[in-house]
């Protein structure tokens, strides 16, 4: 796979967008970037307290603001954060600059998979089986909306990462 399209990564939390990203970056020796970590990075503290301190309306404005500058990079492999594709101008971008694929998982297997990080702001309060349906839900058809879709649930990040690689493969 020679293109320089970028291969982007959504999806609701726990479905495998850095652990397969990550792997996938490596087999096409390209850069990863975490969105969530970079953040974190840049604004020196927590997504949980990005969103503590300054709301989720103030996260998703320098979300957006990245999103726009990894837009206009190439051959780089991209784990975004699960409400990133809420922004359809978020979606556009990512389309226009490569290869969005969505991530799923049924909503047991994500509380499985998160249900001891405590690094969940949107699971915080409440019940968290609760909350996952809930979001789940709510961004359905958002998620539906990415051109490919994997669903995760049975596989391992190997044979995920096979699935995204036959997907790029058919775009280029």
């Amino acid at each position: 796979m020679n293109n320089e399209k970028n291969i982007v990564l959504t999806g609701f939390m726990g479905t495998g967008k850095t652990a397969v990203g990550e792997i996938l970056a490596k087999r096409l020796q390209r850069e990863f970037v975490d969105m969530d970590a970079l953040i974190e990075e840049r604004e020196q503290r927590s997504i949980s307290r990005i969103f503590a301190e300054d709301g989720e309306q103030y996260f998703r404005a320098i979300e957006r603001q990245l999103v726009r500058e990894l837009a206009n990079k190439q051959n780089m492999v991209i784990g975004t954060g699960g409400g990133a594709v809420l922004n359809p101008d978020n979606i556009r971008d990512f389309n226009r600059s490569g290869i969005l694929i969505c991530l799923n998982a049924r909503p047991e297997t994500i509380l499985t998979r998160v249900q001891s990080q405590k690094h969940r702001p949107l699971l915080e309060d409440g019940e968290k089986a609760e909350c996952i349906r809930s979001i789940l839900e709510e961004r359905k058809s958002v998620y539906a909306s990415v051109p490919h879709q994997v669903d995760t649930d049975t596989l391992s990040r190997k044979e995920v990462t096979e699935l995204i690689l036959q997907i790029a493969g058919r775009e280029n």
